[in-house]
């Protein structure tokens, strides 16, 4: 299976305007100039329609992240390989294809519930990105073909979900960590499992060991083109009173240069600059000890 990029997430909130106004107000996202006036909250990265969904619903979680297939052909691909696996699927109709603005779409779940859609024939509507903030751009590849960044997913079944991922998906490992956070020798930590797609990003998903995640995701991972932005944003942050998760740091395995926030959903989003980029013929995946070369102290905020 030929899984190229995190394509697009979905998200439900009660409020999409509060997306609205984070998104444009704070990461410098741009409004979608080409989807539909219908309740829901589009917002625009690169020559995609959309990257980030915020659609109406009684929840705040991450609902879905859309995985980008090559062609038809390797569409058809997956979907005999899931069958051969014994992953259940749905396709999805029509109008969902259309709301996706996609040729094509399955809908199915990892073991450890995280949904996902996997399509192909992603349109490029090049309307340019204008930043509300000033932004230049955001690191996403040609024709945005590196997806919009990473997603870290919780994973009560790590095992289990990290060999779906990669021997059902195709994905491949990028790294590995081990967290212990109480010094009682028999605490068994979690596991933290990095995962590659076919592009050059260090990785596009993390699996995170976590059996207790009501809104459905760890992290998001925007990456700007520009350190100032980085601390431009960090400003913003700061003015709006919006609390920082994590302070600014570079990671290791992927010498990310970023900080943490949080957003209307409960979960964080990762806002940065510099991340690797490998060539995965001559890679070895690695088991990483230390999380961050320095800064990066979080401190999650209260729920």
């Amino acid at each position: 299976m030929d899984v190229r990029s995190l394509g697009y997430v979905v998200i439900e909130s009660a409020e999409p305007s509060k997306w609205l106004e984070y998104g444009r107000d704070i990461l410098g996202l741009m409004p979608a100039p080409n989807m539909p006036d219908d309740g829901n909250v589009y917002l625009k990265i690169d020559e995609r329609p959309f990257r980030f969904a915020i659609v109406k619903g009684d929840a705040e979680r991450l609902s879905r992240c859309g995985w980008e297939l090559r062609d038809a052909q390797d569409f058809a691909d997956a979907k005999q390989r899931l069958t051969e696996a014994g992953v259940a699927f749905e396709e999805g109709s029509g109008d969902d294809a259309k709301a996706r603005r996609v040729r094509e779409l399955i809908v199915l779940k990892d073991p450890s519930g995280n949904e996902l859609e996997l399509y192909w024939g992603g349109e490029l509507d090049f309307a340019k990105f204008v930043s509300p903030l000033g932004i230049s751009g955001f690191e996403t590849g040609f024709n945005g073909d590196m997806g919009l960044g990473h997603a870290v997913l919780p994973a009560a079944k790590l095992s289990e979900t990290h060999t779906f991922y990669k021997d059902v998906l195709g994905f491949g490992d990028s790294d590995y960590m081990h967290f212990h956070f109480s010094p009682d020798p028999n605490d068994p930590g979690q596991g933290l499992n990095f995962m590659h797609v076919n592009n050059p990003r260090h990785h596009s998903l993390a699996l995170y060991e976590d059996s207790s995640n009501p809104v459905g995701c760890v992290h998001l991972m925007l990456e700007v083109k520009d350190t100032d932005e980085v601390g431009y944003c960090l400003d913003r942050v700061e003015a709006a009173g919006i609390p920082i998760v994590s302070t600014l740091g570079r990671h290791t395995n992927d010498r990310m240069l970023s900080f943490y926030m949080a957003t209307p959903t409960g979960f964080a989003m990762e806002f940065g600059t510099g991340g690797l980029q490998v060539d995965w013929d001559d890679f070895t995946p690695t088991v990483t000890s230390l999380p961050s070369l320095w800064g990066h102290k979080f401190n999650m905020p209260d729920a």
